[in-house]
């Protein structure tokens, strides 16, 4: 046995994205000519390496829908019932490529701000819904410019604008268009909840250099998160979804493990293991389980995960994703890699790829965006959005999410509650990301995220350099 002296002389050091910095390389390619396209699983790619994460505050349908749209991927959330769950990737399958997400109303909301809104999106109609997401009617430019600035947007909301479902085609969306003389249409589910609206300028051309994430179906790609515990819900999923995702805080459990193997011969959509932070982990889960299409890693790094706090347990995302790279390298597999907790930036994902991931799940990051569940709220004059650890007691009042964690831990939130700032449209979100993840790769001499795991050299940095590599010594404007 060793000694407990050995326990700690001899531990491994568990780096955090804050330890490391990038090496500056030799680029042989400028940062427009990177190549972000990777796998998220053995069988579907997508353009941008960027996942939102299954969470209540983060992923539905609207924003699985437009991140599919936008070449990425949205993962659905299981904190619901399995009816509901259905009903989101139902939805996402049957969504057109064209639909875009535009900024929506509550009726209380003010004309002023209807107006501000217009005015930053360049869009002459806006959808009002009530707290549930449904979709009450639209406000139009005319009609705000026309009433008093303190007034609500409920006195102004127009209920007689056609709409759309998910299951429109474009050439009736252009002929629908033509008749009402509108140039943009709210589009629904059958329940009446909204998802976005298609413009007409989007059905002539696309967003340059944007190709959608497509499934095997050549509809938008669709991801769920599932208990590996509920083959019955997993099973009802795999007739919508192309990959399910394993939603476990410690997937590394005997009894988890012999579920999934159970579970992986009931379906046929990918699946994903999750979430698992140690070389040992991914060598039990790949020599244990027959199929793993994909592996979600990282525990306890995630903004709003309190798990390392409350029981002193936690594999930070870096220091994970180098374990279960290495065991995959060591065993000759090729099983992608999704770094998920604590990735804040596009240097937190370049960082990842560094050391072997082969995209990022984000839930921070995507929060506070318009597609998220949540409503905006404005505080002291600013905007925010509200989000919450799966973990967190608000999330477990639903019931549907306790066993993502183990028995043991029944009794205890793991995660907390928080207000993010607005964000505004996740595509603008994305794009920044991009531009910015583009640049760590050509500043680090990679021209993809493969060449990336080769190529890329870290170096860790004291906390003082931290401060360092940041502005400073000045007064910010």
């Amino acid at each position: 046995m060793v000694s407990f002296r050995d326990k700690l002389v001899h531990a491994p050091v568990a780096y955090t994205f804050r330890d490391v910095i990038i090496v500056p390389g030799f680029a042989e390619v400028e940062p427009s000519e990177v190549d972000l396209s990777t796998k998220v699983t053995k069988s579907f790619s997508i353009k941008v390496p960027i996942v939102s994460s299954p969470m209540d505050t983060v992923t539905e349908e609207r924003m699985a829908i437009t991140l599919a749209r936008l070449g990425s991927l949205g993962v659905l959330h299981r904190n619901c019932s399995k009816e509901r769950a259905i009903e989101m990737a139902r939805n996402v399958k049957e969504a057109s490529e064209v639909i875009d997400s535009v900024p929506t109303l509550s009726p209380n909301d003010s004309v002023a701000r209807a107006l501000e809104l217009m005015r930053e999106y360049d869009i002459d109609v806006l959808p009002v819904v009530d707290g549930d997401g449904r979709l009450l009617g639209t406000v139009i430019k005319v009609d705000v410019l026309l009433s008093l600035s303190e007034e609500p947007v409920a006195s102004i909301v127009r209920r007689d604008i056609p709409i759309l479902d998910t299951a429109a085609d474009v050439s009736y969306a252009a002929s629908l268009m033509r008749e009402s003389k509108l140039t943009a249409l709210p589009v629904v589910t059958k329940d009446g909840r909204y998802l976005g609206f298609i413009r007409a300028e989007m059905l002539s051309t696309r967003e340059k250099g944007v190709e959608p994430s497509r499934g095997r179906d050549g509809r938008l790609l669709c991801a769920a998160a599932i208990s590996p515990f509920d083959i019955d819900r997993a099973r009802a999923l795999d007739r919508y979804v192309d990959i399910l995702v394993i939603d476990v805080a410690h997937f590394h459990n005997r009894n988890c493990i012999n579920a999934t193997k159970r579970l992986v011969k009931e379906v046929s959509a990918d699946v994903v293991i999750g979430n698992i932070g140690t070389y040992k982990a991914a060598e039990d889960v790949v020599t244990g389980i027959e199929r793993v299409d994909g592996l979600r890693v990282g525990i306890s790094s995630g903004s709003i995960c309190s798990t390392g706090e409350v029981t002193g347990a936690a594999a930070p995302t870096l220091f994970a994703v180098a374990e279960v790279a290495d065991a995959l390298k060591d065993y000759g597999l090729e099983i992608p890699v999704i770094a998920d907790g604590g990735i804040r930036s596009a240097a937190d994902a370049a960082k990842a790829f560094a050391v072997g991931a082969w995209c990022v799940m984000c839930g921070y990051l995507f929060a506070g965006c318009d597609e998220s569940p949540s409503p905006v709220v404005r505080i002291g004059g600013k905007l925010y959005k509200y989000y919450r650890g799966m973990g967190s007691h608000a999330a477990r009042v639903q019931r549907y999410i306790l066993d993502r964690y183990s028995p043991v831990a029944k009794h205890v939130a793991e995660g907390i509650e928080a207000l993010v700032p607005y964000r505004g449209p996740v595509s603008k979100v994305l794009r920044e990301f991009v531009a910015a993840l583009k640049a760590a790769l050509g500043y680090a001499g990679a021209k993809s995220i493969r060449d990336m795991w080769e190529k890329a050299r870290i170096a860790v940095i004291t906390e003082q350099g931290a401060g360092e590599i940041r502005p400073h010594s000045v007064e910010p404007l």
